[in-house]
């Protein structure tokens, strides 16, 4: 797993904007749209409901009160966002011999303006894994 990969957190299954697909059939248009629901529950302080969906290997990796804590410690000091824009839709396949964490996966970037941090840009990152029901889920937020 790459370094990139072990600093994903959280999870969320968003039912009903992704469909049934391949990870040559996935829409970058849905993923940046799944993407933003899955910030927007950050955004809104839900974050406790991203692990509640989260991934079997998401569950292992953290605790429900430690995600929260670690969300909320990196998101909060920034305060409210001011403007987001989706900056990159990429693939990408990871090797584990866990197969809760080893398969494809789809990142989206987004550059984002902070009410805290308005002189600079902030990058958050959601990733999707396409589950063994060919599913895309989303499996993971991260800021950069």
């Amino acid at each position: 797993m790459t370094s990139k990969s072990k600093l994903l957190i959280g999870a969320v299954f968003l039912a009903g904007w992704m469909s049934v697909a391949s990870a040559q059939d996935a829409d970058p248009t849905n993923m940046v749209r799944g993407g933003l629901q899955a910030i927007q529950l950050v955004d809104q302080g839900k974050i406790g409901e991203l692990w509640d969906g989260s991934s079997p290997a998401t569950k292992k990796r953290v605790a429900r009160p430690e995600f929260v804590r670690q969300v909320e410690a990196s998101r909060s000091p920034l305060g409210a966002a001011q403007q987001r824009t989706w900056i990159s839709v990429n693939r990408q396949m990871v090797a584990n011999e866990d197969p809760d964490v080893a398969g494809q996966y789809i990142n989206v970037e987004y550059e984002t303006r902070f009410a805290n941090a308005s002189n600079r840009v902030v990058r958050e990152m959601t990733s999707f894994r396409l589950d063994a029901s060919g599913t895309w889920r989303l499996s993971g937020y991260v800021l950069r």
